[in-house]
């Protein structure tokens, strides 16, 4: 249990990360599956790693778009930093691609117009100031384009990007990202920017096309030696589509497409892509029972009796969701004083605006215009508007009543007011 999360058995697992199932626990009952993603233990304690996972996790976050996974949240449990993210029902384009069998041109052309687009999203991100970020992921692969069964494809791992606001710097002739999909310049250690995604973008869509792997090679010498001096042939489905293909795998930069939105548009041109509904069929197809197996695995999550316990740190908007049990005398208290306090303020402004006694305000013969100006009392005053008297309102705000007096204890005064005379006040009220 982390926080407001439980995290659950492994969903994948990479090289320097696992993904895991988690449940999110919010207010008044609220709960949904989310993914989480930790370092293996090997790597946790490792400063370096800790900053690549950190780095990911804000550079994920400031790309905001459908085609890319972005990072929710940050926790920590006893040290160990997890991302958390939206789960999504699919699996990586690696594990829906067979060996020796091509996937329909459209769907190969759906997949990597989504792609595009995620990496147009993350090439164009900028910081909270507006600045342009300057983020290259550099590991585009099969493995790290995930495809939903809503036939979404979405862009994950930032974990080796470069940006011009990652904490962790790659130390110089240091090489991050998989061989077969790096780009000649990225792969001698040169200046890299978005080009070499693109790059990246097209050898995936080559072996989609072609239904093999580009390069192969039994060591990494020889992979080395492949990309930097091979070049790659035509995948050979159509003449305008292996020009596209293999101007995204020029050897030089500058004869590549500027940006994923412009290579997007012109396969968009070239092959019209399936529809989303088309391709979360396919999906479901070449993943059907590891996708079920997983639905049902969420469903036994979502029906687990986990509660949190009381040393989890909440807000206060989760104060709701505490479990019933737990006394919590103190709120009552409040409460009911609370309810009190409005009560008496409420009798207060009700005896405030009480009318006065029947024999002052009871309708009576109105006396001659002499008679009401007269400095003595009027033995029968006629009606007027009765502001409360200074003297009975003092009294209301102690909280005190005041008895009703006879009408010889009024008169009305020059301004047009009634006053109680002196000799009638209470001799507590005199004080």
């Amino acid at each position: 249990m982390v926080e407001r999360y439980a995290v659950y058995d492994e969903i994948a697992s990479g090289g320097m990360a696992s993904v895991h199932f988690a449940r999110l626990f919010g207010p008044l009952g609220f709960s949904r599956i989310v993914a989480v993603k930790k370092l293996h233990p090997t790597f946790a304690k490792d400063p370096q790693f800790v900053a690549m996972l950190l780095d990911e996790a804000r550079l994920a976050a400031r790309v905001r778009h459908p085609n890319v996974v972005t990072v929710q949240d940050v926790v920590t449990d006893a040290g160990e930093i997890l991302l958390v993210m939206d789960y999504v029902a699919g699996e990586p384009l690696s594990k829906l691609l067979v060996e020796g069998e091509r996937p329909p041109p459209a769907i190969a052309a759906s997949v990597i117009v989504g792609t595009l687009h995620g990496l147009h999203a993350a090439h164009e991100a900028t910081d909270e100031r507006g600045v342009a970020m300057d983020i290259v992921h550099r590991d585009v692969s099969p493995q790290n384009v995930l495809v939903g069964t809503d036939g979404v494809a979405r862009v994950v791992d930032f974990g080796v990007a470069k940006a011009a606001v990652r904490s962790q710097v790659t130390r110089d002739g240091q090489v991050k990202g998989k061989m077969p999909y790096m780009a000649p310049e990225q792969l001698r250690g040169g200046t890299v920017d978005r080009r070499v995604d693109l790059y990246a973008a097209g050898v995936v869509l080559w072996e989609m096309l072609a239904g093999r792997r580009l390069f192969v090679a039994d060591s990494d010498a020889a992979m080395f030696a492949q990309v930097l001096d091979r070049v790659a042939p035509p995948p050979g489905v159509s003449p305008a589509i292996d020009e596209l293909v293999l101007r995204a795998l020029a050897r030089n930069p500058g004869e590549r497409f500027a940006t994923a939105w412009e290579m997007a548009r012109a396969i968009e041109q070239v092959i019209p892509p399936a529809s989303a509904a088309e391709v979360g069929a396919w999906v479901q197809v070449r993943a059907g029972q590891v996708l079920e197996a997983r639905s049902k695995r969420i469903t036994e999550i979502e029906t687990d009796a986990v509660t949190r316990p009381f040393s989890v740190r909440r807000s206060r908007d989760d104060e709701p969701t505490m479990p019933a049990g737990r006394p919590r005398r103190a709120g009552l208290v409040i409460a009911v004083g609370a309810l009190a306090t409005a009560a008496v303020m409420g009798w207060g402004w009700l005896s405030l605006r009480a009318p006065e006694p029947p024999t002052v305000v009871a309708p009576q013969p109105a006396p001659e215009p002499a008679a009401v100006i007269a400095p003595e009392p009027s033995p029968t005053p006629a009606p007027v508007a009765k502001p409360t008297p200074p003297a009975i309102r003092v009294a209301k705000q102690r909280s005190r009543r005041v008895a009703p007096r006879p009408a010889e204890c009024y008169q009305m005064g020059a301004d047009g007011i009634l006053h109680v005379k002196p000799e009638c006040l209470s001799d507590s009220i005199k004080r």
